[in-house]
């Protein structure tokens, strides 16, 4: 579980890195700016360039979480007496954060609402989420490979940040209901950040709070908003192809590698097979 508030500042990496909500980010130990782990020997690298750390993207990357939004958000619809929207639109509307998945949900249904009315929708829409995962009717599932992947590099030494669009409290219980959240050192939340991804600031504070240089990070996601955020910072981006894109074929993201899971990543990073584990067929990745 990810535990422990990290109220200290971190000296940013880069003297134009905006300042971001110290008090939304919980780290796992005080000392979380001393990287890479202590005792660790870094063998992952990205094209030949050592790594410390890397950043995961979580609706459509690690977690299946479409259908959970999909239910919060048309409960809230019916609050309003709005109709609903249909759960394989809603998957093409993931991706830039809660209020402007309730705009384009609006929108997708020809209506027109003022700020204040969105804003109530918003707050709906986080409470029917939250009831879903304290009621046990979430059916959020990490995707196949996700787990071992992370539980690989994790053995590495190497940091493990999620960084998302979603509310930080939201993203958090997702994480653990999937069993993902003990494997990470940071969760980076749409609110930690005065700007949410596409814009690099959420990828710049985790750098920061965990001590690791941009050209020793990686990004992992799969949409666009990943793509724009990580060539912004600037890092690499590897991106996989089942994820939701905001409606758009994944595979067609300019991103600088690609995996068909995530379990096929320690390869791509030049690691080979856990001590004792079979080596996953197919397991290689490519540059692109």
């Amino acid at each position: 579980m990810i535990q422990g508030r990290s109220d200290r500042t971190i000296a940013s990496s880069r003297p134009d890195a905006p300042p971001c909500n110290k008090l939304d980010v919980y780290a796992k130990d005080s000392a979380i700016d001393c990287a890479p782990r202590a005792g660790s020997i870094m063998t992952a690298n990205w094209r030949g360039r050592p790594l410390q750390a890397i950043l995961w993207d979580l609706d459509g990357t690690l977690i299946d979480t479409a259908d959970d939004i999909a239910l919060a958000l048309n409960r809230a619809l019916r609050d309003h007496r709005l109709p609903a929207v249909p759960p394989a639109t809603v998957r093409t509307l993931i991706g830039r954060g809660s209020p402007i998945l309730i705009s384009r949900a609006l929108a997708s249904n020809g209506i027109s609402a003022d700020q204040a009315t969105q804003q109530e929708l918003f707050k709906r829409f986080v409470l029917h989420y939250e009831s879903l995962q304290t009621g046990g009717e979430s059916t959020a599932v990490a995707y196949a490979g996700a787990a071992a992947a992370l539980r690989r590099l994790q053995a590495e030494g190497l940091r493990l940040a999620c960084v998302t669009n979603k509310q930080y409290s939201l993203a958090v219980h997702c994480l653990e209901h999937a069993g993902l959240s003990g494997y990470l050192d940071l969760v980076v939340g749409g609110d930690t950040c005065s700007r949410r991804k596409p814009a690099p600031d959420p990828l710049l504070h985790a750098c920061r709070t965990l001590g690791v240089g941009l050209e020793a990070t990686l990004m992992v996601g799969d949409s666009l908003n990943d793509v724009l955020a990580a060539q912004a910072a600037p890092m690499p981006i590897v991106c996989v192809p089942y994820g939701y894109n905001e409606g758009n074929d994944p595979r067609a993201l300019a991103c600088d590698g690609r995996v068909e899971r995530l379990d096929e990543l320690p390869a791509l990073l030049g690691l080979g097979p856990a001590m004792g584990q079979p080596r996953i067929p197919g397991a290689t990745g490519f540059p692109v």
